[in-house]
């Protein structure tokens, strides 16, 4: 009787490994879906552009590729991280920060108007006396992302350079975590002015420009590297390979260019890490500022 149970026990275990074993080789690992990071750096206008776009990276990939959209930069960084994304489209500021260990790899950045630049704006509402940010001490500030640089580290960097913290400075900011919205906080005078990324304020303009044309233009930062699309360390490197050059292909593709025509985007390039350089020059600037006035005033108070 005891030799049968165990005989019968061998047997279900042995239909478990064959059963379990089929389930895995069913299951190929191109059945998973590459899993794409966004935030704010996307217009709000364009979201009805990511389903095609899904649809059109799939294809080309030939595998489910899904948009994972976040509030902030924060949380995709966190996601990337963590291993729950492969890919993403982040900002210059949070790229070029130290991490230890490193986590991400450039992978493309997008072309616009002949050149993988942009740059901070500050704004104000059309009928305001503001002419500087200097006007707008002791006045309410819409920031995009604490993670953003032309949202948040620009306009840091500004007060910072002239001996003002951002907390002391401003009576009021805070933030509206997507860049069009900072520019209706503007609009709609909400807030006094607001720092925004140039790309999505001149899409604005273009396509929404009942709300743009509320607002005008104080200050034009220089050039900086567009907001990079990155792929996490550790993900299969021809998987990456492929992504980059479908990116890459997509300006010539009647079907990419249909896409990018809706961004407004020339298309994807081969852009190196120093192309940032800039942005973190402005970082580690703005941070010994910062540090400086911490001192000072520690030192006031003594």
């Amino acid at each position: 009787m005891k030799v049968r149970k165990v005989v019968c026990l061998l047997f279900a275990v042995l239909i478990f490994a064959v059963t379990n074993g089929n389930a895995r080789a069913d299951h190929k690992p191109s059945d998973n879906p590459i899993l794409f990071g966004l935030t704010a750096v996307v217009v709000r206008e364009n979201l009805r552009f990511l389903d095609r776009w899904s649809h059109y990276l799939s294809n080309k990939m030939d595998r489910p590729v899904k948009f994972v959209r976040r509030r902030s930069y924060r949380e995709v960084m966190d996601l990337l991280e963590s291993g729950a994304l492969d890919f993403a489209w982040i900002c210059g500021f949070p790229f070029v920060q130290k991490r230890d260990p490193e986590f991400l790899e450039l992978m493309t950045v997008p072309i616009y108007v002949g050149k993988p630049l942009y740059h901070s704006y500050i704004i104000v509402h059309k009928d305001s006396p503001y002419l500087t940010i200097k006007d707008l001490k002791n006045r309410i500030f819409a920031l995009s992302d604490p993670e953003s640089n032309s949202g948040f580290l620009y306009p840091q960097f500004l007060l910072a350079k002239n001996k003002f913290k951002m907390e002391d400075f401003f009576r009021q900011s805070f933030f509206t975590y997507n860049h069009a919205e900072t520019v209706q906080a503007v609009a709609e005078q909400f807030a006094d002015g607001g720092a925004v990324d140039s790309y999505i304020w001149e899409y604005m303009k273009a396509h929404n420009p009942k709300i743009a044309d509320k607002t005008r233009i104080i200050k034009k930062s220089p050039t900086f590297g567009f907001p990079p699309l990155v792929s996490r360390r550790g993900i299969d490197k021809k998987l990456v390979k492929h992504m980059k050059s479908v990116l890459l292909a997509m300006a010539n593709d009647p079907g990419g260019r249909s896409f990018l025509d809706g961004l407004e985007l020339d298309g994807f390039g081969d852009s190196p890490p120093s192309l940032f350089n800039g942005i973190k020059q402005m970082a580690n600037d703005t941070r010994r500022a910062l540090l400086w006035l911490s001192l000072a005033e520690e030192k006031t108070r003594k």
